[in-house]
């Protein structure tokens, strides 16, 4: 414990600290309203004195108390109210992630290998567990482990930039609170900082009044490299390394990473306009601008901490070629160096030092890489590829900046000096194994359509006949011939439509791409075989030379099913095997088919389509990767880490894995240092067990349970979603589904298409509507019906078996009663209730009662009396009754906002006393006046639709988490 008085002690201490953080947040916080708004501050302090009472009483008069309250205020008063929540429940979850962090630390206090206290656990749990799995199989597994992580730009993250990184801070003083030794004056100056962040976070607009552009998403995604990954992911190996020492295993390779990232930012086109070809230009060059710029600040610490002159014969050989390159004119280099803004070392260094000698030529040929790289961003004619692989000033591949970085290493292992080599040096060296010149490696995505569209039109223009109208085994023998043959495919006289130019220019862009930089060519609703030859030959008609790997999207529940024929037809191609050299990558969905087929029968097809296609790899002797395309929220396949990796069929991951990380998560786990290394950590730790232990396949009378119960989900889900007519209406009026793409939080469309239908609706905003309204429906629609019919069937005990007993089963049932835990049926009839057309009624009451006995049949295979009512979910339960006073406001002021401006745009009457609403107040004015299309809008307008999108970012940030 530290001496200030803050400190974590134990699992109550941190419930404890929870509630003393969650406290000094909002009263900061009301104090600031206080200062600058009394009268605001008194409302709010009634709202949630109200709003208290109602979570305690759950009685009617309470909430009619509350919702009198609320309809009362002015619109300056709508917006101020609403945004007051929001802020105070982004607080109150800073509060949550600084306690997570804090029970991370006290967890290892002080002792080193604890820092992956996780992966030390899965060391000794093989080791004293498996009479199978020795220390050296823990560290040759290791040795062939890799996890890559593939940041998206899924618009989840309802919160702007610009308020994360005032939270960021304001975490950061609250963790010098809890962790430093502070005098008075410090630990009041820690607290006025606090005050600062949050009063500047208060004055920010939390609102993005423009949509982001995919160049403006992957900027944002590479500030957490900038912020935490970069520096974080080398401590973290060197802690393995301490781990192993201690089971007595040597360090990892040098040329081996545990971790690789990807991303889709700027490069998922599927169903977004705004990702050209010139955009994935863009992205990639700044990504490697970002690479060569952290690289040049450690060349520069590293000049600095290699002093050393004694070194090895190699080292001393490269550092005299060095200089014998430089000018000799000492003035002349030093005048150029300072040119270039170095920090230091601009006069000619001697070769008596020959470590800052050769770290002096890597940083001018990273400036020289970095110049270049600008130059290309401006002139988005140039050839990337050609101009870095023609210039021997710059660095095209990643082996020629380690090269140097190795010698120096070796060199200071062969002179003894290991503590020198394992210290900075080796950090950068993983950091250049892990990163590259690239950063991150960009996924390509694109729908199946847009491919055989192309197609189509060479094929007609040929005199082939249409592409499109041939069966598989048509479209795969014309595939294979065109692949096998060497004669050209594409006329050049080749007429095509806007969308097909775009298609092939997004190849032609590839291949003037350095391929460092790119990843995998994921293929959105794949569908057969042919979809993915159909990829590998417009790559090769288009010039890219180092072809990018194909990846199906299986996503539907149709599609996972068919997957395993599509893959059978594939590698059992010989040409097709030669050509991916025995490694083929699968990419599953669990929005779609969540949303296709409900969450309970989507699972049990993901779960089956993994052990299929796993079957298959192995029949041809392939290596599979799995990439897992989950969301942050249970309904699109979200949950904690560790257990969702363990939960998997057993041999369907053997030491890979690739996952998205979206939205808001890519934050919470990502957003802060401590945070940072337990991802990792359990990254490692949980692919390593799934590898080396994997779990028992389910028992037979498992599987016929699931399959009974996959297929009544299904239908009790699809019989609702699908086929009564009443949905579409319930759903759209009772929700705010046609409301969100006010909030501006990702550059891409809501809809694939302009129709009025579930399946052209994207799976993000299909969980956030009904997030927003607390119903949660896809995550339990059909569960219950599924569940009750083998309860009646007399096979209670078979569940609660599979429950104990199988972690997939396990998982997913804990998964269901964390989100009936936020769940308020009560909440979503105030929603239809003011909302929705009377006859529609009925319908919202039967979805109620669904709600109802799926809740009561889930406890009943639980066996638990209550919702989190176990011993590990207690801290959960507080965590959620700390939230809840915060949003049952917003979802009040949000039923109003949603009222007023269906109203408003309906063309029908509000309220007279608004009609003619023009405010003089400046305050007012000022609030309006962040809202650039002001003027198009009625000033009452304006005012309440401000409110609405503050709700909606407010009660996702309750949720904690959106699509």
């Amino acid at each position: 414990m530290s001496g200030n008085g803050f400190g974590l002690q134990s699992s109550g201490g941190s419930s404890n600290l929870l509630k003393e953080d969650d406290s000094l947040l909002r009263d900061t916080f009301v104090s600031i309203i206080r200062h600058h708004n009394p009268q605001l501050a008194s409302k709010v302090d009634v709202v949630f004195a109200l709003s208290s009472a109602w979570v305690m009483s759950e009685s009617d008069s309470d909430f009619e108390m509350l919702e009198k309250r609320l309809s009362d205020l002015n619109p300056a008063e709508l917006i101020l109210v609403a945004s007051a929540f929001s802020q105070m429940l982004n607080l109150h979850n800073l509060s949550e992630d600084i306690s997570n962090a804090q029970s991370e630390r006290a967890a290892r206090m002080g002792e080193v290998e604890m820092s992956t206290r996780s992966t030390n656990r899965s060391f000794k749990k093989l080791i004293t567990e498996r009479d199978d799995v020795s220390p050296d199989d823990i560290y040759q597994a290791l040795c062939n482990q890799n996890v890559e992580l593939v940041f998206t730009a899924h618009p989840t993250q309802a919160l702007r930039g610009s308020l994360l990184k005032k939270y960021a801070k304001i975490r950061n003083e609250i963790d010098r609170l809890h962790n430093s030794r502070m005098s008075p004056y410090e630990k009041t100056e820690s607290l006025e900082a606090i005050r600062s962040h949050i009063m500047a976070a208060w004055r920010t607009d939390e609102i993005r009044r423009t949509k982001p552009s995919p160049q403006d998403e992957m900027r944002q995604g590479l500030s957490y490299f900038h912020e935490t990954i970069f520096s974080s992911l080398p401590v973290f190996q060197r802690r393995i390394d301490t781990a192993l020492k201690n089971i007595g295993q040597p360090m990892l390779p040098l040329e081996h990473n545990l971790f690789h990232f990807g991303s889709w930012m700027g490069g998922d086109r599927d169903g977004n306009p705004f990702v050209t070809p010139e955009t994935t230009r863009e992205v990639v060059i700044t990504a490697r601008l970002s690479a060569v710029n952290l690289y040049f600040q450690q060349m520069e610490q590293l000049m600095f901490d290699l002093s050393t002159w004694r070194c090895n014969a190699e080292l001393q050989a490269l550092a005299e070629q060095v200089t014998s390159k430089l000018t000799h004119d000492p003035h002349m280099l030093a005048e150029e160096r300072k040119r270039k803004n170095y920090a230091d070392f601009w006069n000619p260094i001697p070769v008596t030092e020959p470590f800052r000698v050769v770290l002096s030529d890597i940083r001018d040929r990273l400036y020289h890489t970095r110049e270049l790289l600008h130059h290309c961003l401006v002139h988005s004619s140039m050839n990337v590829k050609e101009v870095l692989e023609n210039d021997p000033g710059a660095y095209f591949i990643h082996d020629e900046l380690l090269a140097p970085l190795k010698v120096m290493y070796s060199s200071l292992q062969e002179t003894g000096d290991d503590s020198i080599a394992n210290a900075r040096l080796l950090d950068c060296l993983r950091q250049v194994q892990c990163f590259g010149l690239g950063m991150v490696k960009l996924d390509i995505r694109q729908e199946s359509a847009r491919h055989s569209d192309v197609l189509d039109t060479i094929t007609q223009y040929l005199g082939l006949g249409s592409y499109k109208e041939w069966d598989e085994a048509a479209r795969m023998k014309f595939l294979l011939g065109e692949l096998t043959g060497k004669r050209p495919l594409m006329p050049q006289t080749l007429q095509t439509s806007a969308e097909q130019a775009d298609v092939l220019n997004t190849f032609r862009t590839i291949a003037q791409l350095p391929g460092d930089s790119l990843g995998a060519y994921v293929i959105s609703m794949a569908r057969s075989a042919s979809d993915v030859l159909a990829v590998v030959l417009l790559q090769r008609e288009c010039g890219v030379s180092e072809t990018l790997r194909v990846a199906p999207l299986f996503e539907t529940l149709e599609d996972l099913h068919n997957s395993e024929a599509s893959m059978e037809s594939l590698l059992s191609n010989e040409w097709y095997r030669h050509h991916i050299k025995g490694e083929q990558e699968c990419m599953i969905g669990y929005s779609d088919s969540g949303k296709d087929a409900g969450r309970l029968a989507a699972a049990w097809g993901l779960y089956e389509v993994q052990e299929k296609l796993a079957a298959v790899a192995d029949k041809y002797d392939v290596k599979l990767t799995l990439f897992h395309g989950r969301g942050g929220t249970v309904g699109r396949g979200g949950g904690p880490t560790h257990l969702a990796i363990l939960s998997q069929p057993p041999g369907t991951i053997k030491g890979s894995l690739r996952v998205t990380i979206q939205g808001e998560v890519i934050e919470q786990q990502f957003g802060e240092k401590e945070l940072c290394f337990r991802t990792l950590d359990l990254y490692t730790s949980a692919v390593l067990e799934a590898s080396l232990n994997p779990t028992t396949p389910p028992k037979p009378e498992w599987r016929q349970a699931m399959d009974r119960m996959s297929e009544l989900s299904c239908e009790a889900y699809r019989d609702v979603v699908r086929k009564d007519p009443r949905f579409i209406d319930f759903f759209q009026q009772g929700t705010p589904v046609s409301e969100l793409g006010r909030m501006n939080i990702g550059s891409r469309p809501a809809k694939r298409k302009a129709a009025a239908s579930i399946d052209s609706l994207r799976a993000i905003p299909w969980i956030f509507a009904w997030t927003q309204t607390r119903f949660h429906l896809p995550v339990w629609l059909g569960v219950g019906e599924a569940f009750q019919a083998l309860v009646d069937d007399g096979k209670l005990d078979i569940l609660q078996e599979m429950y104990q007993s199988w972690p997939f089963f396990s998982v997913t049932l804990d998964m269901m009663e964390m989100v009936f835990a936020k769940a308020d049926p009560r909440v979503a009839q105030f929603y239809e209730v003011a909302l929705v057309d009377k006859s529609l009624w009925p319908f919202g009451e039967d979805l109620r009662k669904r709600f109802v006995r799926t809740k009561e049949v889930l406890l009943l295979v639980l066996g638990h009396k209550g919702l989190l009512q176990s011993i590990g979910t207690r801290f959960l339960q507080q965590k959620l009754q700390l939230r809840a006073p915060y949003v049952t406001p917003l979802n009040i002021l949000q039923v109003y906002c949603l009222k007023s401006i269906r109203a408003i745009e309906a063309g029908e009457k509000i309220d007279p006393k608004y009609e003619n609403y023009d405010p003089t107040d400046p305050e007012m004015k000022a609030l309006l006046s962040r809202d650039h299309t002001r003027d198009q809008k009625q000033p009452y307008k304006s005012a309440v639709e401000d409110a609405l999108i503050i709700t909606m970012k407010g009660i996702s940030a309750a949720m904690q988490n959106t699509g």
